[in-house]
C-alpha cells in the first residue's frame, strides 16, 4: 500500500508499514472497511453529541448518516466518535458546570484519534460552546453542524416558544391566572418535535453565533430539525470538510478577531442570549483571541434589534428560518460587518450574504425602522460589579432600566426558594432581588438562576417585572430586567458577598452604572467578617473550582486557555 498523501495526520496511523500499522488497520477493518480506504484519503472525525439525556441532541445518530454520505460522496473516510453531552433541561446542578469538561474531551478525542478533519454535531445550549472550544485547542480543519430549532410550540390556537412560554405561564399559574391542569396540559404542546428551543434561547444564540463567525455553511442556524433542508445541509457539510482538509482550511484562519467582532454585532441583531458572552470570551481565549467584556459593550451594546423573536418579541425560529434566517440580518447590518472574514465553504462572508432576501419584514426588521433601538447587551460596573455585569436591555422594562431600591438579599438558591412565596417577606415591586453565591465557583457551575420568579404577592398586584441582580446566569428563553454575571463572584468574596437586606442599589444601564448605596468603610468592616463557603470535597468539581476564572473571563479553566495544537501523539504500542 502507497499512500496518496503520508503527510496527511492520519497515515500516522493507517499508513505506517509495521507492526502498528497493521494494529489500526486491522481493528477498524472488522467493521467491514476495505484495503482502499487507508489510503490516505482523509479521515474525517464526526465528533456526535447524541444522547437520549439530550433531548435537543436525540436525532443526531440519523443527522450523522447524512454527514457521512456527503463525506463518501467527497473521497473521504467518515469514522463518528462520542463526547459528553450536556442537556440543558436534565443535567444538575447545571450543564455550565460540564461544559469545560465537555471541551477537555473533545479536544483529547480529536488530537488522540486519526482524524484529519472533523464535523462537530451540536445543538442544546452548552453543546456548541464546549465542542467549538475543544476543536479550538486543537486547530484542525473544522466545520460546525447544528441540529436545528424545534417546530413552532402550538397551544389552544397560540404559538408558544420553548422556555419563554414555560417562564410565562409558571408566573400565571402562581398568580392564579392559569389553573395547574392547562398548564400541565401545554407540556405536550410546546416540545413537538426534535430540536432544540425554538425561542432565541441560546441554542439558537450560539447556532448563530456559528455562522456569523463562518464556522458553519450558510443558512445553518435556523432551518428547522424536522425540515428534510437540515438533513442536506448534512451532507453538504460532509462534502465540504473534506475539501476543507485538502485545502488545509484550519480553524485560525477563519476564527480571527474579525469573526469575534462580526458574531458580537450578530448576537445585538438577534436579539441573542446573555449567555453568548460567556462563550464567546472562552472561545476567543481557547483561540489565542483578545477579547474582553468590554468589547461586548463597545461593539454591540449600541445596536437595533432587527429580530422580532421570543423572548425579547413575538416570533418563533421556524418562523424566522421562513423570513431569511441569519443572512437576511447579516445582510442588512453588512456596513457594520466585516464582510471579507473567511468562512468554511471557501468564500467571504460579503460573499455568502451579498443576495440573501428578507420574505418577511414583521420578523426581521431593517436598520432604519428596527424592532427595538440600543437593544445590544450592556457591560455594567461600578463598586457592585468592578470587574462587570451583563444586562440584556431588549428583553428588559424599560421603566426599570434606571432605578433606585432597597435590597432583599438571599444567599443561595435554597434561600430564595424557601422564602420567595411567604407572606411575610418584606418585598414589593420596588425593591431590588439579590441572590448571591450561584457564580462559577459558587453554584457551583454559574446555574440559570438568575432570573427569579417575583414573589407571589407582588405577582398578585398584577406587576410583571422587578430589578434582580445575581452572579448567575439566565436562560436565553428568559426574560426581564435582570443583571447577571456580576464578578466577582460572592463565593470568592465579591462585593456581591457584602450586600444586606435595605441596601440602597442603583441601576443606570445608560451610564453602565451598578451602585451598591453602602460606604467603603462599612464594606471593609463587612468583608473583615466574611467567611469563604466550603468548596466540593471531591472529583471535578473540586478540580473545576480550584481552576474556574471568572464571569468576565468566559469562566474557562485556566490550564485549559489557549491550545495544544494537533501535533501526532506518541504511538501506544
Amino acid at each position: 500500500m502507497t499512500p496518496k498523501n503520508p503527510k496527511r495526520r492520519s497515515q500516522a496511523w493507517f499508513g505506517k508499514q509495521d507492526r502498528d500499522g497493521f494494529v489500526h488497520r486491522s481493528w477498524t477493518k472488522k467493521d467491514g472497511y476495505p484495503d482502499d480506504s487507508f489510503d490516505g484519503r482523509p479521515v474525517i472525525g464526526i465528533c456526535n453529541t447524541w444522547s437520549e439525556l439530550t433531548p435537543c441532541n436525540s436525532h443526531f445518530r440519523e443527522l450523522a448518516e447524512f454527514v457521512k454520505r456527503g463525506v463518501l460522496e467527497a473521497g473521504g473516510l467518515p469514522l463518528e466518535f462520542p463526547v459528553m453531552s450536556l442537556g440543558e433541561t436534565q443535567l444538575r446542578p447545571t450543564a455550565m458546570l460540564f461544559r469545560n469538561l465537555a471541551s477537555m474531551d473533545v479536544e483529547e478525542s480529536i488530537r488522540g484519534n486519526p482524524i484529519d478533519g472533523v464535523v462537530l454535531l451540536m445543538g442544546c445550549d452548552k453543546t456548541t460552546p464546549a465542542l467549538m472550544m475543544g476543536a479550538a485547542s486543537c486547530g484542525l480543519p473544522t466545520i460546525g453542524l447544528s441540529g436545528g430549532p424545534m417546530l413552532n410550540g402550538k397551544f389552544r390556537g397560540k404559538d408558544i416558544g420553548s422556555g419563554t412560554g414555560v417562564w410565562m405561564m409558571s408566573e400565571m399559574v402562581r398568580a392564579g391566572q392559569m389553573s395547574q391542569q392547562e398548564f400541565t396540559d401545554a407540556e405536550s404542546c410546546m416540545n413537538r418535535s426534535r430540536g432544540h428551543c425554538m425561542t432565541m434561547g441560546t441554542a439558537s444564540t450560539m447556532a448563530g453565533m456559528v455562522e456569523a463567525m463562518g464556522m458553519s455553511l450558510p443558512e445553518n442556524a435556523a432551518i428547522p430539525a424536522s425540515d428534510t433542508r437540515r438533513n442536506r445541509l448534512a451532507q453538504l457539510t460532509g462534502r465540504r470538510i473534506v475539501q476543507m482538509v485538502e485545502e488545509d482550511l484550519g480553524m485560525a484562519k477563519i476564527m480571527t478577531r474579525a469573526a469575534f467582532e462580526n458574531a458580537i454585532r450578530v448576537n445585538a441583531a438577534i436579539g441573542g442570549s446573555t449567555n453568548a458572552v460567556i462563550h464567546l470570551l472562552a472561545m476567543a481565549g481557547r483561540m489565542g483571541v483578545e477579547l474582553s467584556l468590554e468589547d461586548w459593550d463597545r461593539l454591540g451594546s449600541h445596536l437595533p434589534c432587527l429580530v422580532n423573536l421570543q423572548p425579547s418579541g413575538q416570533y418563533l425560529m421556524e418562523d424566522f428560518y421562513y423570513a431569511g434566517g441569519l443572512p437576511a440580518v447579516m445582510r442588512e447590518i453588512a456596513p457594520l460587518l466585516h464582510l471579507d472574514a473567511l468562512t468554511v465553504n471557501g468564500k467571504t462572508l460579503g460573499e455568502n450574504i451579498r443576495e440573501a432576501p428578507c420574505y418577511n419584514r414583521d420578523v426581521i426588521k431593517t436598520t432604519e425602522e428596527p424592532f427595538k433601538e440600543h437593544a445590544g447587551i450592556a457591560v455594567l460596573k461600578g463598586n457592585l460589579a468592578p470587574d462587570g455585569a451583563v444586562i440584556k436591555p431588549s428583553a428588559a422594562s424599560p421603566h426599570l432600566l434606571r432605578h433606585r431600591g432597597r435590597a432583599v438579599v438571599f444567599e443561595n438558591i435554597e434561600d430564595f426558594h424557601g422564602r420567595i412565596d411567604d407572606d411575610d417577606l418584606d418585598i414589593d415591586e420596588h425593591c431590588v432581588m439579590v441572590l448571591k453565591n450561584c457564580g462559577p465557583c459558587g453554584y457551583p457551575g454559574m446555574a440559570e438562576v438568575g432570573n427569579m420568579p417575583l414573589p407571589r404577592k407582588v405577582l398578585l398586584k398584577g406587576v410583571t417585572d422587578m430589578v434582580r441582580i445575581s452572579d448567575a446566569r439566565m436562560s436565553g428563553t428568559a426574560y426581564g430586567t435582570v443583571v447577571l454575571h456580576t464578578s466577582p463572584e460572592a463565593s470568592i468574596g465579591g462585593p456581591l458577598a457584602l450586600v444586606q437586606d435595605g441596601d440602597m442599589i442603583e441601576l443606570d444601564v445608560k451610564e453602565r452604572r451598578l451602585h451598591l448605596d453602602v460606604a467603603d468603610d462599612e464594606l471593609r468592616r463587612r468583608k473583615a467578617q466574611w467567611v469563604a463557603p466550603e468548596p466540593p470535597a471531591r472529583g471535578y468539581a473540586r478540580l473545576y473550582v480550584n481552576h474556574v476564572q471568572q464571569a468576565h473571563l468566559g469562566a474557562d479553566l485556566d490550564f485549559l486557555v489557549g491550545g495544544s495544537g494537533a501535533n501526532v501523539p506518541r504511538e501506544s504500542h
